[in-house]
This record gives structure tokens, C-alpha cells and sequence, in this order.
């Protein structure tokens, strides 16, 4: 009531949810601050080495229900609240989620902090505090329409501003050099403009409030807001205008880079932050620890992607220009802070900028990466590795058809001690693909770190019914030791348990048919299939290729009416990059198909498709604990990981898969059994596309496929249009670059498997509970404690 009354100025008769959600966040919030005042002073009372996780996304999600789990104090506040007829539950669904990010990378991100802070490890997040954030996803009929995501309009109760932690970025202008008696160069650059950022901390609790984290975000801010000389001349708009060019650097995640003025706006957003943080990060050594050469004793930064990869420049640059460390010396630094950890096998995902952009942008460094890789290049040459050809593809700029770029994938590389890929398979084949030649010449670099996700979120918040079973039935030690889940297998076969788990996922499938008939206009059967494909829209995420299958399903239903079918409702959800027209047409495919297979009454609800529109971490909480079947059907070989199919296996869902990602160590640990896996290898992928792939034949060498083809070209779900999708169906006939045609018949095959296997029923539960039995391991505790101990040497808390 204090917070009501003093902080919303609000009387309990006028208040509305919004000033309830902000009395109850502030009052948490208060909880928090304590343990994360203790924190800090542990942390330099102990002089503990601090880690940095610089990341472009934390795609955090709502915090009220986050902060409330790891502090205990869930049941006491909906209490409280309730005394005074206010409903915790409704709370909240008022607080917006925080659009910090895309997807996996972003959700990662947000998970490490979780963890980070669970055990106990000082951590700071370092990213970017968007005002939009990635836009809201519209659908409007059927095609995806994007509007900014202005989830700070009615503030943000969680973060504090800190205006006294503000840094100067540079961008453009000169480089000035002098020489000194001994004929030593010293370089000092003078920025033609200068953007302020300005911190904005989010403490980040962790489990049982052992101690707290700090994710600080930059704003970007004009140092000059006004220019008055303009506005007094008459020029109202003019006198804006540095403003407007400086605020736009954190005004939107992932701006189009369509066009130069885009790819300008994505570097300057990258170096922005990394600058920032790495300026903080300095700073804060310095005041604590004493000297700089002593910075990777008490400082280990994370690069989380190529994002940040600029920040391997700007360090050398701090180092050398602003503190005077020799060069070598200030590269050994360097080196030894800085780690790496890869997401992308696709070359086209690894960054690489234009040299004239970043000539223009950012002289000095390009004159510090000329360097590095003259450096890097010539201790090739003296070791002997003199082939032109590998000094070409190792090198830090890449020259094709008379363009030069700078690789930043190679810069993050060379200048980390540790290179990380985020699954088995995915490192392995970094060592094979994009990064062959140089892990030939630096074997010790890649190590793997197979992604995880925090429980905390995903089981305790996003499914306390599944998570009071669990307690009950194991105790309260599961809550803190993941791998206390293996303790479900003896009851896997346990028709009373079974039961139990049952009637949980139907609950939670009643809550999800709420919302389709919320959002679509219609209810879905909570006795059906629930099959999910819930991830970011992208060909080799292969959407797609589950629409193929949507459709011969579909065909076959009506072919057949009398066969026993499964009851299935298939649902979808991501967003397409807002230039990506190949994914925003496979959204309209998927909505297209929804709208006939939904309205035709031979198919007698059998089989039901929707597509629910902005996904984000809380939608994804009420779709998870529903699913029944995981989809993760990427081509094999280029899915780096995933933890939307650890998500989904916690929570009891059977996953059908290629062996991609992470989905070949979920196939190890729950059992081949327990999932259903399919297609091509990524060998058998890579030897397809090496002796070239001819996907017409495989069509004409399926009736399935073929029908499924001609009704989709045809126009049979676009009469509207009928040529609609002539040219993607053209795509897939001569381009099948991600192989679709090629997996689809083993596709269908499987699924037809998953079909007899849910109609075992006790065959399918047993499957279930050992899915969640089985993923203990692809906790997020246990991926931070392996960074901890094999990249940044610092300890960890144990539970």
C-alpha cells in the first residue's frame, strides 16, 4: 500500500492494474536491491574476478513473476494482493515483455544472467536499451505486418537510470599521429561526433536471492540536444536533428540493413555498446583492481556472436591510445579477456563490414585492424604457413570481386583465447566449416559449451502445476539440483503418475485453446495433438516443410475420412526478419492453409492449424507446458544449437527432429525411443549438395509430395491469387537449398509414427515423463558452470 500511496500516488478506490502492477513491482523490487547491494560489496570486498557478457539481445521477458520465483515469495504476495481484491495472476499480464531481442540468441542471454547470478558468479550484461526493441508482429490477412514494440511507454519499474554513468562515443574523423624522442608513433583520435551513452541498471536475481547481477543498458543520447543558434534562426526541425541522429542508435533492434544507411546505423549500434561497456568495464578495474596490465586477472569478457566483435578494437584501442601499453602487450591482454561464442554455421550469418564504411565510420580502428591482421599474418608467414590461399581465407579482410570487407567472425577469432561453439555437433562441424583453416592453425581454440536453459523460468514459472507434481513426488532438493529429475524414471510406467502428469497438460491445453479462441476466433480441442513449431521464421528452420506435411495431411484426411486419425492441432508462431520476403511468404502459407483446412467441414476438426501472431517469451510461456510434439526440423548441419527443443523436452513434449543442434545430445539422453528422428545427416546433407541435388526428381519419385506441390501451385489455398506461390514452389523445385524435398517423405513417415505412438497412450506418457527425467543436464547452471571453469577461471556457487 506504501508503494500505491508514495511511489504511483494512487488510493486503492482509483487505482487501475497498471498502478497495482507498479505498486507490486517497485514493492519486489525493494526486496531485490537489498541482495544486490550485498552482492556488489562481496564482489569487491572478496576482489573477485567480474565476467562481462556483452550481447546485442537479452530477450528477458516479463520480470515481476521472475524476481517473485527466485526470491520465494510468490504465494506470499498473491496473498497479500488478493486481501486487497487485486489478482496476482492478472498483474501479470499487464507488465509488457521487455523487447530486448529476437530469439534464441537473445533468450540465451537472458538465461546466462539467470545463472550467472544463481551461482554466484559476478557478472555484468552489457547491451542495448532499444526504446522499441524488435517490432510487434501483426498479422493482416495472413501476411505479417510489423509495428514498433513501445514497450517502455508507461515506464519500467525494474531498471534504474544512472545519469552519472555516461561515456563519450566517437564516431568519424581524424587520426592524428606524433612521434616521440625514441621515434615511437603515438596515435590520437579526434571523433567528429560524439553520441553519450547513458547506463539504465536491471538488477537480475538469482535463485533464492543468492546474489545479484547487474544488466546495464545503454541509452543513446545527442551531447548537444538542442541546437539553440538553429532553433532561435527559425529551423525547428534542423535544430533536432542531432538529436534525432543520435537517439536513433537505440531507438530499434535490428534495423533493416537493406541499404547503406541501414548497415551504417547496425555498426554504429555495435560499436556504441561495445564501447560504451568496454570504457565502463576499464573504468571499474581501474578504480577496484589498479593497473590495467592486470585486466584479464580480474575481467573476462564474453562475446555473445560477431555483434560485439568490434569491441576486440576498441579494447586495443583503450589499451594502446588511451593508456599507453605497448602493443604486444596490449594484444596478450586482450587475447587472454576476451572469449567467443559462435551461433551460426551459415557464412552468410558471420559479419563482415565494408572497409570504406568502417574507414569512414571508425578510421582508428581500421588502422588498429590493418594492423592485427598485418601481425596475425606475418606470425603465419614465420611459422612457415606461407600458402596464399590459406594466409586468404584466415585473413581479417576479405577481398572478392574488387570489394574489401573486414570479417568480424575472424577478428572475434583471432582475438579471443577461447572460441566456443553451443553443441556437440556444432563445434565439431565449426571445425570443419566456417572456421577450418583457422582452427588448423590454432587447435586449442574450440571447445564446446552445449546451450542450456534456466529451469527456473521454464519449469517453475512457466508450469507450476508440472512443478508441483515434481516437488511432491521427488521433494524440494529437485528445485535446486536439475539432476534430481532422474528420480521420475522409476515411475515413468506408473499409470497413477501418468495420470498425475496428464491431467497437468490438459489443464494447460485448456488455457492455450483460450487463447486461440482469443486471438484466431476459434477453440481447439485440449484432447488433441498439440504439435508446436515455435521459433523464428527462416527456410532452414524449414516451417516449411511442416506445411508440406500440413497439407498431405490434409489431403489424405479427406481421402480417407474413416480412417482412425489422430486429432491434431498444429501451431505456429515467430517472426520474419522485416526484409526476409521468403519467410514472410511462408507466413502467409501457413495462415492461408489455416483458413481452408479450418473452415472445411469434411476434414470434422481433425486436424487444426494456427498461426498466433507477435511471439514472445510470454506467449511462449503458455504454449511450452501445452505441447505435446516438439518441431525441430532444421537441416541438418545448420541449426547451432536450439534451446526452444530443451524447453519443450523439460516440459514433457516428444520432440520429432533431424539430428541438428542440440536435438543429436537430446537423442542420447532420453533415448531413442522417446523421440522421433529423421532425414538426412549434416554428412549425408553436405554430400547431397557436393554431388548436386536434384529435387525434381525427388518430387516426381513422390505421389505425396507431388500432390502436395500441384495444390499449393495451383492455388488451391490461395484463390485469391492463384499464382501466389508459383515462384516459391519454383524455389523448392530448382533451388532446395535447405533440402526440403529431400527430408520431406522420411518427414511425413515420422509423423505418421508419432501418430500411432500417441495413440498408445501409456506408451506415450512413459516417453514423456523420461523426456523430462532425462534433460536435468540441459540446465543452464550446468552450461555456466563450464564457462566458468574452462574459459573465464572464475568459481562458482554449488547448490
Amino acid at each position: 500500500m506504501a508503494k500505491l500511496a508514495y511511489a504511483v500516488a494512487k488510493d486503492p478506490t482509483s487505482a487501475q492494474e497498471r498502478d497495482w502492477y507498479i505498486a507490486t513491482a517497485l514493492a519486489v523490487r525493494d526486496r531485490v536491491v537489498d541482495g544486490w547491494a550485498e552482492s556488489y560489496r562481496h564482489t569487491n570486498d572478496t576482489q573477485n574476478k567480474r565476467v562481462y557478457y556483452m550481447s546485442l539481445e537479452f530477450l528477458i521477458g516479463r520480470l515481476l513473476f521472475d524476481s517473485l520465483t527466485n526470491l520465494g515469495i510468490v504465494e506470499e504476495m498473491r496473498q497479500a494482493l488478493a486481501s486487497l481484491g487485486v489478482d496476482l495472476d492478472r498483474l501479470r499480464t499487464v507488465e509488457p515483455d521487455a523487447a530486448l531481442g529476437n530469439g534464441g540468441l537473445g533468450r540465451l542471454a537472458a538465461c546466462f544472467m539467470e545463472s550467472m547470478a544463481t551461482l554466484a558468479v559476478p557478472a555484468y550484461g552489457y547491451g542495448i536499451r532499444y526504446e522499441n526493441g524488435l517490432f510487434r508482429q501483426g498479422i493482416k490477412d495472413g501476411w505479417q505486418q510489423e509495428y514498433p514494440e513501445n514497450w517502455l511507454t508507461n515506464g519500467n519499474p525494474w531498471e534504474f537510470e544512472r545519469p552519472e554513468i555516461t561515456y563519450d562515443v566517437g564516431f568519424g574523423g581524424t587520426v592524428d599521429i606524433t612521434y616521440g624522442p625514441d621515434g615511437a608513433a603515438t596515435y590520437r583520435w579526434h571523433p567528429a561526433e560524439r553520441v553519450s551513452a547513458v547506463a539504465y541498471d536491471t538488477p537480475v536475481v538469482g535463485w533464492r536471492c543468492r546474489h545479484v547481477n547487474t544488466l546495464r543498458l545503454w541509452a543513446a543520447r545527442a551531447v548537444d540536444p538542442l541546437r539553440l543558434d538553429a532553433f532561435n534562426a527559425g529551423d525547428y526541425v534542423g535544430a533536432l536533428a542531432d538529436r534525432v541522429r543520435a537517439e536513433s542508435i537505440s531507438k530499434v533492434l535490428y534495423p533493416s540493413d537493406a541499404t547503406p544507411a541501414g548497415q551504417e546505423l547496425r555498426l554504429r549500434q555495435e560499436f556504441f555498446f561495445a564501447s560504451a561497456s568496454l570504457q565502463d568495464l576499464v573504468r571499474r578495474h581501474i578504480k577496484q583492481y589498479g593497473p590495467v596490465e592486470m585486466l584479464a586477472e580480474k575481467a573476462a569478457i564474453q562475446l555473445n556472436d560477431t555483434h560485439p566483435a568490434i569491441g576486440v578494437v576498441e579494447l586495443m584501442r583503450i589499451l594502446v591510445d588511451l593508456h599507453d601499453v605497448p602493443w604486444a602487450k596490449a594484444w596478450d591482454i586482450t587475447q587472454a579477456t576476451f572469449g567467443y561464442t559462435n551461433h551460426t554455421l551459415l557464412p552468410e550469418a558471420l559479419e563482415t563490414w565494408p572497409v570504406h564504411l568502417m574507414e569512414r565510420l571508425l578510421p582508428r580502428h581500421m588502422q588498429i585492424i590493418y594492423l592485427i591482421n598485418a601481425v596475425h599474418l606475418d606470425g603465419l608467414r614465420a611459422k612457415g604457413n606461407s600458402d596464399p590461399a590459406l594466409l586468404s581465407s584466415v585473413s581479417l579482410i576479405e577481398e572478392s570481386w574488387g570489394r574489401q570487407r573486414v570479417r568480424m567472425g575472424t577478428l572475434a577469432f583471432v582475438g579471443a583465447h577461447r572460441v566456443n561453439g553451443v553443441s556437440a555437433l556444432h563445434s565439431e562441424l565449426m571445425k570443419e566449416t566456417v572456421f577450418r583453416d583457422l582452427h588448423a592453425i590454432f587447435p586449442e581454440k574450440i571447445n564446446n559449451k552445449t546451450n542450456g536453459i534456466t529451469f527456473r523460468r521454464w519449469l517453475y514459472e512457466a508450469n507450476p502445476g508440472l512443478t508441483k507434481v515434481l516437488v511432491d513426488t521427488l521433494g524440494p532438493r529437485v528445485l535446486d539440483d536439475p539432476e534430481e529429475l532422474l528420480g521420475l524414471e522409476k515411475f515413468a510406467s506408473d499409470t497413477e503418475f501418468q495420470a498425475k502428469l496428464k491431467a497437468v497438460r490438459r489443464k494447460n491445453k485448456e488455457a492455450l485453446s483460450k487463447v486461440f479462441q482469443h486471438r484466431l476466433g476459434f477453440p481447439v480441442d485440449p484432447d488433441a495433438l498439440f504439435d508446436v513449431q515455435i521459433k523464428r521464421i527462416h527456410e532452414y528452420k524449414r516451417q516449411h516443410l511442416n506445411l508440406l506435411e500440413t497439407v498431405a495431411l490434409y489431403n489424405a484426411i479427406r481421402a480417407d475420412p474413416g480412417r482412425n486419425w489422430t486429432p491434431r492441432v498444429k501451431i505456429f508462431a515467430g517472426k520474419a526478419a522485416a526484409s526476409y520476403h521468403t519467410a514472410k511468404l511462408i507466413i502467409k502459407l501457413a495462415n492461408d492453409i489455416a483458413r481452408v483446412v479450418n473452415s472445411d467441414p469434411t476434414v470434422r476438426g481433425i486436424l487444426k492449424v494456427g498461426f498466433l501472431q507477435n511471439y514472445n517469451v510470454s506467449l511462449a510461456e503458455q504454449i511450452i507446458p501445452a505441447a505435446d510434439l516438439s518441431e525441430q526440423i532444421s537441416t541438418a548441419g545448420l541449426e547451432a544449437s536450439g534451446t526452444g527443443n530443451m524447453k519443450l523436452a523439460l516440459n514433457g513434449a516428444l520432440t520429432i527432429g533431424t539430428l541438428d543442434g542440440a536435438n543429436v545430445e537430446i537423442n542420447e539422453r532420453v533415448g531413442e525411443d522417446n523421440i522421433f528422428i529423421f532425414g538426412l545427416t549434416a554428412e549425408e546433407v553436405e554430400a547431397r549438395r557436393r554431388n548436386g541435388y536434384n529435387a525434381r526428381d525427388v518430387i516426381a519419385s513422390s505421389p505425396k509430395l507431388s500432390e502436395v506441390f500441384a495444390s499449393i501451385e495451383s492455388g488451391v489455398f490461395s484463390p485469391d491469387d492463384t499464382s501466389r506461390y508459383r515462384g516459391f514452389i519454383e524455389m523448392l523445385s530448382n533451388h532446395d537449398h535447405f533440402l526440403v524435398t529431400a527430408d520431406f517423405d522420411a518427414y511425413y513417415a515420422a509423423q505418421r509414427q508419432v501418430d500411432a505412438h500417441w495413440q498408445n497412450g501409456a506408451a506415450w506418457w512413459r516417453s514423456s515423463i523420461l523426456n523430462t527425467a532425462r534433460v536435468g543436464w540441459f540446465s543452464s547452471d550446468r552450461t555456466i558452470r563450464e564457462y566458468a571453469r574452462d574459459i573465464w577461471n572464475v568459481p562458482v556457487q554449488t547448490t
